[in-house]
C-alpha cells in the first residue's frame, strides 16, 4: 500500500488499540489495517499514517535500542 493510498482510508470505522490502564488524555492509540499498515493517533492530534516496510523499519530500529 502507498502512502497516498493510506491517507485515502477511512478510519471512521477501524478499532483503535490503547496500552490498558493508559491515560485517555496522554494515551497514542494504534490501528492495523491492510496489507500490515498502521496508523497512529493520539487525542490532541491528527493521525499518522505507516505503510508495512515504514513500520516494520520502526519497529526492527525499536527492537534495537536506536532510539534511547
Amino acid at each position: 500500500m502507498e502512502k497516498a493510498e493510506l491517507y485515502a482510508v477511512d478510519l471512521s470505522d477501524v478499532t483503535w488499540l490503547a496500552a490498558p490502564g493508559s491515560n485517555p488524555e496522554d494515551r497514542v492509540e494504534i490501528s492495523y489495517f491492510a496489507l500490515g499498515a498502521v496508523a497512529l493517533r493520539d487525542p490532541a492530534h491528527a493521525d499518522l499514517r505507516y505503510t508495512d516496510r515504514e513500520w516494520d523499519a520502526f519497529r526492527r530500529g525499536v527492537l534495537a535500542d536506536e532510539f534511547a
